[in-house]
């Protein structure tokens, strides 16, 4: 069974819908030296997705220092687009804060993108904090969504294309 595992994973990574396939193949190598070059460690997971109809990678790094980073890269050039420190719901960088509640912000974002929340991450990012979700709509299709938790504005959707690891 195992034997069939890494393949099976390496397979599922690379098969990508035909509107990302000319883009998302290109710069994952460069974004995986690029995003560890900003945050020394792990990678822990890698996403390919789409934001406003442009292919990117997404590389979660578990930084040697123990936080979790998230480094976000244009997929055709490798280049790190932004980075986000991902942090526990209760610390107080993102507490002390936050002028939005997880409450009101899954009220917003659920009354545009309904569906299942399968992930909620609280970020400190260079513009603000916000909360990250990802939601799985009726179609099977995962969208990963921010809400500014200062002032509750919805950012731009990412359509989830792939995932592995974490």
């Amino acid at each position: 069974m195992k034997k069939y595992l890494i393949p099976a994973a390496l397979a599922a990574m690379f098969a990508l819908p035909a509107q990302a396939d000319n883009h998302l193949n290109y710069g994952v190598d460069k974004c995986i030296k690029a995003a560890l070059d900003k945050h020394a460690g792990k990678v822990v997971s890698l996403r390919g997705e789409l934001e406003e109809g442009k292919a990117q990678y997404e590389v979660d790094i578990k930084g040697k220092d123990g936080k979790i980073y998230e480094a976000e890269c244009d997929a055709a050039t490798g280049k790190v687009l932004e980075t986000e420190e991902e942090v526990h719901a209760g610390d107080q960088a993102f507490t002390g804060k936050a002028k939005v509640g997880l409450d009101a912000a899954l009220k917003t974002v659920l009354a545009k993108y309904p569906g299942a929340v399968i992930k909620i991450e609280y970020e400190i990012e260079p513009e603000g904090i916000a909360y990250e979700f990802d939601i799985q709509g009726k179609d099977g299709k995962v969208t990963e969504i921010e809400v500014n938790a200062v002032t509750g504005k919805l950012g731009s959707p990412e359509e989830v294309l792939y995932q592995v690891g974490k």
